[in-house]
Parts: structure tokens; sequence; C-alpha cells
């Protein structure tokens, strides 16, 4: 049986040995010593996912984002907080280890989070010759609201915003994962990208909406032929989560591995 550290290891092993000085990806509860009975993929260890792990019977929850609602997990605010000390309790009381597998995530040779992405909405033979990151994609051409559809069919979603026509027609598409659409650190990076790849559409994670937003709108606003998808930020990345799952399992010696999908965290009336 595998210990919670040795999972850490291999998995970081397994990518070159990259490991961060500096980042959030961090062991947040649990100790590395402890014996794992099973292994759970997910976006986000919410306390929905917490308990779906203990009826599977793992004692590992490996997660993409943060378990105590800042980027760092910082825990020092919440010293009193009702809602940290009930979702600890929780995690203490069943001995669930919770590691952050995210910058070394998305630091891979490949974007694991991408490559997941792309296995769950098949474009992998649409990459636009020598395109990596900013990902972009030649695909055949459907209009906006086909596009759509497409993306809650794959997703599971019941709602997409969009920018632009519906009647659009999308045959080059970016897409932007994540907060990938708000710039990283270069705000104007979304914008550029659509003008020098001369993008129809740009599939988005998170938006701002004085940045990529109203480029697009006034864009379409001028007859251009451009539109804007958001999938937000959960629904463009749990598919990489699911993706791990996969990868996972055959690396690790018998241990159980499930995903557990966070699901899109807003309810639509």
């Amino acid at each position: 049986m595998m210990k919670v550290q040795q999972v850490i290891d291999e998995i970081l092993n397994q990518f070159g040995g990259i490991k961060f000085e500096q980042t959030c990806d961090q062991l947040m509860s649990g100790s590395p010593d402890t014996e794992v009975t099973g292994i759970a993929t997910t976006f986000m260890a919410t306390v929905e996912v917490i308990n779906q792990a203990i009826e599977q019977g793992a004692n590992l929850i490996i997660t993409h984002e943060p378990t105590y609602y800042t980027g760092r997990d910082t825990t020092e605010w919440l010293s009193d907080d009702p809602v940290y000390l009930q979702k600890k309790q929780l995690i203490d009381d069943h001995n669930i280890a919770i590691w952050r597998f995210h910058d070394h995530m998305h630091a891979a040779p490949t974007d694991l989070i991408y490559d997941g992405l792309i296995k769950e909405i098949g474009w992998k033979d649409y990459l636009i010759e020598g395109q990596q990151y900013p990902h972009s994609y030649e695909i055949p051409e459907m209009s906006l609201v086909e596009l759509s559809n497409f993306f809650k069919e794959k997703l599971d979603m019941q709602v997409i915003q969009i920018v632009g026509s519906p009647e659009t027609k999308c045959r080059r598409v970016g897409i932007l994962v994540g907060g990938g659409s708000l710039g990283l650190g270069t705000e104007e990076m979304p914008m550029t990208l659509m003008r020098e790849k001369n993008l129809d559409v740009m599939v988005c994670g998170d938006i701002i909406e004085w940045t990529l937003t109203p480029y697009v709108r006034d864009a379409a606003a001028l007859g251009m032929n451009k539109a804007m998808l958001v999938l937000g930020h959960e629904r463009s990345e749990e598919a990489g989560m699911k993706y791990m799952a996969e990868w996972l399992a055959p690396m690790l010696d018998g241990v159980p591995v499930h995903f557990i999908d966070c699901k899109e965290p807003f309810t639509y009336l």
C-alpha cells in the first residue's frame, strides 16, 4: 500500500520531476505518512465532494483548486469561521488527506488540464499546426449556437453565455481555460491572440467585462465575424481532473482512483 507522499512524488516525478519552490501545490490536510486506501480527483474539494470521497472509501483527495476559499489556502482569517470549522471537522473526523495539484499540473510538458478538456471534446486533430499554448483550433464550420450546444452536451451544461450573434460562423476557435482569458498577467493577451490568429470565436473560462468581452462586442457591432463563448472556470477545467483519474491509476500499486465531478457551481433561475 502506498503512502500519501509516495503518491505525490510519483506524480511529480512522472512529469520531469519539476518541483517549484514557491507553489500552491501543498498538502492541505492529513499526514504524508498516511496509507492511501483510495484516491479521488476533482476540480475542488467541496463538502459534497468530500462526502462522496468518504462514501467511496477514498482518503486522499487530489484537488486542482483551493479547499479554503483563497488562492493560497490561507486559514488565519478563518480561525473562528463556522463554515471552515465544520468543514475541517469533517475532513479530520474521516482522516482525509487533501493535496492540491495546480501549478505543476499546468507546467507539465503538456498542460494536463488542456489535455483533459481536448480529450473530452475530441478536438485533438483540429489543433492548428504549431500551436500549443494558447490553444487555437480549426474545426468544421458551424454557427455559434451550434458550437454552444456542442459544449453544453460535452460538458453537461444548461446555460452558456455568449457575446456576438448566435449565427456567427465559427471555424477558427481559441480556447483559454480557467483564468487564461484574464490574460495571465498580460491583460491584452486574449485580444491580441484573437487578432494574430484571426480567430472567429474565443471559448473562455473566467471573464472580465472590460477586456475581451467589450472587444468582441465591439467587433461584432462593427460587422466583424467575432464571438465569445463563456464556459466558466470550473466547467472549462474539470475535464482535466477527470482525465487525471485515467492516467493516474496505472501509475499506482493497485490503489483505487475515482473522479468526482465538482459540478457547475451555479443554479440558473
